[in-house]
């Protein structure tokens, strides 16, 4: 259509059209719990309100001959009940509709996107603006806060065409010269982890990797389980084997799948994928995708101990072993050579030619490569704030993602974190083990799980 805006797809983008799949279509959710239950009149008024202060989310995806594309359109959002379960499809290449949708049940608020679009970062800051819009509505005599999202993404940011991945990693790109600090990885977001070739250290061959079978849910669905926890209490836990509250997470998510499968078996190795926000090295106010991720793993039972003269298996030892493989591979000069380095691949003359249907091939076939040398998959959005007076009105906040394997996601709102476990398999012995880990270390914790099986679906069914 002539008159539109468009842009090609960014780097981290094309991956997730060639490895969406039924199980996993590449879609994640964000939601915030308010005290009320939400008024939908208040929340449509809002959304129209929010949508346009981001042209980016005004886009409906286009295919060409040689790419995927982004295109201005004059679709508007409509406020829904929930009326599909958790992360349902989005994108469908025979329908041209925007890639989002914002639902709302008892008392959240949800934004769900396809990840073509957005990372976590730029839909938290959709999410927040759009939650802010609707309780300043609801409450227009309280007090309103300065907003930090707006501050920290002003409206041009909030556009189509901007692309850091272009703008720091192509080759005419100048080199980033940032003297940065190792990351902080409890703020590390964005759901989804993306593929990337990695290379084993010093060059030596990789083992194989324990990967988690089971019962795949019937129809597709996302198994979602969400425990809530004290922040303050998992905090405390980790600081106690002085490591990162993700890293913790991560080697109790290790520990929990091995206790609940008898033992791993003939694969001892684990390996995570583990999202970096980009935007905290590389300036960028960018809601379209700007993350890479890093890969690390540990092996049990080998023989040495942790340094501390303990068990190198303990869940201390293997979150401090996990911290100290993640943070030379997050620093600003490893992020910025990888990424260019994938970013010349792409950019080969040869593939750029190829029509998109070999593209995609192409991505998907690395990305099942990639997935062999994956046990599971993390995310932590951090800690999160919102302007007045929606910080008073809102207490969880969750991340839930639509899973090509076993994963959590981590959210921090009010002094409650919540852990959001996905799966395509019905099987949760893992997660049982993990809250038990966490109540025997005085932990409370609440759980709750979503149906998804046969005869979960007839409990509730007239």
């Amino acid at each position: 259509m002539t008159g539109r805006t468009w842009v090609r797809l960014d780097n981290a983008s094309n991956i997730f059209l060639a490895a969406r799949t039924d199980a996993d279509p590449k879609v994640f959710r964000l939601s915030a719990e308010t005290d009320h239950e939400v008024d939908p009149v208040l929340l449509q008024r809002a959304l129209d309100d929010t949508y346009e202060q981001y042209p980016l989310y005004h886009a409906v995806l286009r295919r060409g001959v040689f790419w995927y594309y982004l295109q201005d359109s004059d679709l508007r959002p409509h406020v829904t009940g929930e009326e599909l379960h958790t992360c349902a499809p989005i994108y469908r290449a025979d329908r041209r509709n925007l890639l989002f949708r914002v639902t709302h049940h008892l008392r959240r608020i949800n934004l769900e996107v396809f990840h073509a679009l957005s990372d976590g970062t730029g839909a938290l800051w959709f999410l927040a603006d759009l939650v802010t819009a609707y309780h300043r509505l609801r409450y227009p005599d309280q007090p309103h806060g300065p907003d930090p999202m707006a501050a920290a993404a002003p409206e041009p940011a909030r556009g189509l065409t901007d692309d850091s991945f272009a703008q720091y990693f192509r080759r005419d790109a100048a080199p980033a010269a940032l003297s940065l600090p190792g990351v902080e990885t409890d703020t590390a977001p964005g759901p989804a982890a993306h593929a990337r070739r990695h290379r084993a250290a010093g060059g030596r061959r990789r083992p194989p990797v324990y990967r988690i079978h089971g019962t795949r849910t019937p129809d597709h669905r996302t198994r979602d389980v969400e425990l809530t926890l004290s922040a303050r209490q998992v905090l405390e836990v980790a600081r106690a084997e002085q490591v990162s509250v993700t890293m913790y997470l991560t080697a109790l998510f290790f520990e929990s799948i091995r206790r609940s499968s008898g033992g791993l078996g003939r694969h001892q190795t684990l390996a995570v994928s583990v999202p970096v926000n980009l935007r905290q090295f590389f300036p960028s106010t960018s809601a379209r995708n700007f993350f890479a991720t890093v890969r690390v793993e540990h092996t049990y039972g080998q023989v040495g101990g942790d340094g501390r003269g303990g068990d190198p298996d303990s869940i201390g030892a293997v979150a401090r072993a996990l911290q100290a493989q993640f943070r030379p591979k997050a620093t600003p000069e490893a992020l910025e050579t990888k990424l260019r380095q994938f970013i010349r691949f792409e950019r080969m003359p040869v593939l750029r030619v190829l029509p998109r249907p070999l593209k995609d091939l192409m991505l998907g076939l690395v990305n099942r490569i990639n997935n062999r040398g994956l046990t599971v998959a993390i995310s932590n959005m951090g800690r999160v704030s919102l302007p007045a007076p929606a910080e008073d009105h809102v207490g969880r906040m969750f991340l839930h993602v639509s899973a090509a394997r076993p994963q959590f996601c981590v959210v921090s709102h009010a002094g409650l974190l919540t852990v959001s476990f996905s799966s395509p398999f019905t099987e949760t012995g893992h997660i049982r083990e993990f809250a038990r880990e966490l109540t025997g270390h005085g932990v409370q914790v609440s759980v709750a799980s979503a149906r998804v099986t046969e005869e979960e679906l007839a409990e509730v069914s007239p």
